[in-house]
């Protein structure tokens, strides 16, 4: 950003024989999110070019010196590193709510969510002024019991509102580092902490079950499938074109994409099985899954799970997970699965496969309580 070093009152002739007063900002000054210019702002203060008697005379005069303690003001401001159109005042009477849907663009679906439920909260109406504490604290609270936006009938989980209490304390980190609001509320905000949930993840037999049952949708078994069998998540797989499936440098296959949720290059190695299940073409454009339809996930899915024999509660991260579980029951090393699934920290993939760890399997068998395994081999005596 620009700093302003120096505010010069000027004046403008105009046709009717007047002068315009305006300030003159040197340098100018760009805003950082419009990049637009600021050279010069008028202050609507006219005075006579050439006055002709001692009444326009005083007139100037009068006019000047309102000019100059504008000018003065300003300059103030300037040393402050503000300006008047940017100024504390101005900026808390700002449409915050305008603000935030302007970003939304810029991030995944879970700030979407997040603007939503705060409409709610703030029943469509907030400026950047009503931003503090309370407010956001009373934000907090509302996450923590609020019903979901899809259903009202049910409440959002958690870990829910833990992610969606962090997503706008981000936003909170945005609004303070662009000087809209004054202060930096996250030091005086708390954290919400997650709580363990058990993960459920299909087992192999299951996944075989799944791509031996018949599904009334085609399309939606495709997709569950090759979700399992590459562990992409639902957002990556609904954007995925046939175009992303290039060649990998070390022979085979691999999907280049840019992943919908970090908005992160990831390139991931595809099986040959996954590439027959989807009918893969390099002839083909446009996306691999055309029409699949979110609703689907609702009773057709369920549906064809249940037909399948199976009677864990699933969706369809459930599918991701899977294919994470399953490749650290196969031996696969951490780090390689963490690539596979595209996280930036291990401490995410340890989530996925803590359930599968051998090494807990084998700890687990140590202790017996069969004779013929104790080392001593005599019954312990009794004190």
């Amino acid at each position: 950003m620009n700093i302003c070093k120096n505010v010069a009152l000027r004046a403008r002739e105009l046709k009717n024989g007047m002068l315009s007063l305006y300030l003159d900002y040197y340098p100018a000054y760009r805003n950082p999110d419009t990049r637009q210019v600021w050279k010069h702002e008028s202050l609507g203060i006219y005075i006579y070019a050439k006055p002709r008697n001692a009444r326009e005379r005083k007139f100037n005069d009068e006019m000047m010196e309102k000019a100059e303690a504008i000018r003065c003001t300003r300059f103030t401001e300037v040393i402050n590193e503000r300006y008047a159109f940017f100024d504390q005042k101005r900026i808390s009477q700002g449409d915050f709510l305008a603000y935030f849907k302007q970003q939304l663009k810029k991030h995944d679906m879970k700030w979407t969510y997040v603007y939503q439920h705060f409409c709610k909260y703030v029943d469509g109406v907030c400026t950047f002024g009503e931003i503090n504490l309370s407010l956001c604290n009373g934000f907090k609270e509302y996450l923590l019991s609020a019903r979901k936006l899809s259903n009202e009938s049910k409440y959002i989980s958690h870990n829910s509102a833990v992610g969606y209490w962090s997503t706008f304390r981000g936003l909170l980190k945005l609004l303070y580092r662009n000087k809209l609001i004054p202060e930096n509320l996250n030091e005086n905000l708390d954290k919400l902490d997650c709580v363990d949930v058990k993960k459920v993840a299909l087992s192999s037999e299951e996944v075989v079950r799944l791509a031996e049952t018949p599904c009334e949708i085609p399309l939606l078994k495709q997709a569950v499938l090759f979700s399992c069998l590459t562990g992409l998540r639902r957002s990556d797989i609904l954007a995925l074109r046939w175009e992303d499936i290039v060649d990998y440098e070390v022979g085979g296959k691999c999907l280049h994409i840019v992943t919908q949720k970090n908005k992160r290059e990831d390139v991931i190695p595809i099986s040959p099985e996954a590439l027959q299940l989807i009918g893969y073409s390099p002839e083909k454009k446009g996306k691999v899954f055309a029409g699949f339809k979110i609703s689907w996930l609702c009773y057709q899915m369920k549906n064809w799970i249940k037909q399948a024999g199976i009677n864990k509660k699933i969706s369809f991260h459930s599918f991701r997970r899977t294919f994470a579980t399953l490749q650290a029951a196969a031996g696969t090393d951490p780090h390689t699965i963490q690539m596979l699934m595209g996280h930036r920290s291990i401490i995410t993939t340890e989530r996925y496969i803590k359930t599968v760890d051998q090494n807990l399997l084998d700890a687990s068998a140590r202790i017996t309580l069969k004779r013929s395994s104790l080392n001593s081999g005599n019954p312990p005596t009794a004190p």
